[in-house]
């Protein structure tokens, strides 16, 4: 068997464990419509299924479906004989045998409390098998057993349930929590406390550098500035004092 399949059977089956309180021996009901597919196909059911599922599993059919693959005649005569080979499982209908079908959904009723997986190719009692929260659905496809996997209501009821219980936890927590206090009063550990901050690394302050002392200029002392004296060269001062002679 594939590895891939292999994993996809084991979360589904542990899906129901875990939600639904199934386990090892598996209770798989069986009909004529899913050992005519066998049959078809050529495969061993109780070998099939002890690979698939695991060796821990009871195979089990009913006397209404007995009574319904005898009454089919020379058609499903090979189905009569495989139904035949499991344990019959008592339905209640022995005095009145109904069809497979009905038998299967009055096992299960509204809640499958005794946790029947249902092995059919039957479509319309697949479908009503779907609304009944916490029910298995086995067929042969592609010449191989399958389990479906968890159907809507089914996950829908196992979630709301999930959410319940930790609805319930968190409530009881409350309560015991203001029980205690009642009685013991406020616990120490529920003191508030401050927290410290916390210190770094011991760091010597830097020492400032001595700014220069600017000295403020006395007004007295300061004096203007000396015209500096421009010294004219020798013959601009002959032709100065030619002009200056001549007017």
């Amino acid at each position: 068997m594939k590895l891939k399949r292999y994993k996809k059977v084991r979360k589904h089956l542990n899906f129901y464990c875990s939600h639904y309180g199934f386990h090892e021996p598996y209770q798989i009901l069986i009909d004529g419509t899913f050992c005519h597919a066998a049959l078809t196909d050529h495969l061993s059911v109780r070998e099939q299924l002890q690979r698939y599922i695991g060796p821990e599993i009871k195979l089990l059919t009913t006397p209404c479906i007995i009574h319904e693959t005898e009454s089919l005649g020379a058609k499903a005569y090979g189905s009569m004989v495989i139904v035949k080979q499991f344990a019959i499982h008592h339905c209640g209908h022995d005095k009145h045998p109904i069809s497979g079908a009905q038998c299967f959904l009055s096992m299960i009723g509204e809640k499958n409390t005794n946790r029947y997986i249902i092995a059919t190719q039957d479509r319309d009692l697949q479908y009503k098998a779907r609304k009944v929260p916490g029910t298995p659905l086995l067929y042969i496809d592609h010449k191989a057993p399958t389990l479906e996997p968890p159907s809507l209501t089914s996950v829908k009821v196992a979630t709301n349930e999930s959410l319940s219980r930790v609805n319930v936890g968190k409530s009881e927590e409350i309560r015991l929590n203001k029980l205690k206090k009642k009685l013991l009063g406020k616990p120490k550990d529920e003191e508030p406390k401050f927290k410290k901050k916390r210190k770094g690394p011991a760091t010597r302050p830097k020492k400032k550098k001595p700014q220069p002392v600017v000295q403020e200029k006395d007004p007295e002392k300061t004096h203007k500035k000396k015209r500096r004296r421009i010294k004219l060269p020798k013959h601009v001062k002959e032709e100065l004092a030619k002009q200056k002679d001549s007017s």
